[in-house]
């Protein structure tokens, strides 16, 4: 596999993956915005030993950092611009930051917070990949030629 088509594949695999999480998280923290108070799936008691009373800072975190944030940097990654490896680089961070904290004050709840972990920790291998390979494939090749003095 040439680094061309390496490069493709990891944009487009990174691409759908971080509008994956995106798309899924501005649901989750639209769900949280929308009923800050808590509902059976997530109740407010889960809050108990967090600086959080109720689901609205957790929620707008998720829907505009974690959300929207990845459904751009997405974006970004489809068109292959070269600064979408950063990009990745730091929505994986942030999730992965997200999901410990979340787990740290809430505890292990369900399936979900492992896995969007792991999805964090795969956004930002890729990211890291994504952007050696653009630094590699944006380099400037100059030839060098000798010097030639005329007298």
């Amino acid at each position: 596999m040439n680094i061309t088509t390496k490069n493709k594949f990891i944009a487009y695999f990174l691409g759908f993956l971080q509008a994956f999480i995106g798309l899924t998280a501005v649901s989750g923290g639209f769900r949280l915005v929308s009923n800050p108070k808590g509902m059976s799936d997530f109740p407010i008691e889960w809050l108990s030993n967090s600086p959080f009373t109720n689901y609205l800072i957790p929620g707008l975190v998720l829907l505009i950092v974690i959300g929207f944030g990845n459904v751009l940097g997405g974006a970004i990654t489809f068109l292959r611009k070269k600064y979408s490896g950063s990009i990745a680089i730091l929505l994986g961070v942030f999730l992965i930051l997200y999901m410990i904290i979340e787990v740290f004050f809430v505890g292990l709840c369900n399936y979900l917070q492992p896995l969007y972990f792991i999805l964090g920790v795969i956004v930002l291998i890729f990211g890291f990949k994504l952007s050696k390979l653009s630094i590699t494939f944006y380099q400037l090749e100059v030839e060098s030629t000798p010097n030639k003095l005329s007298a």
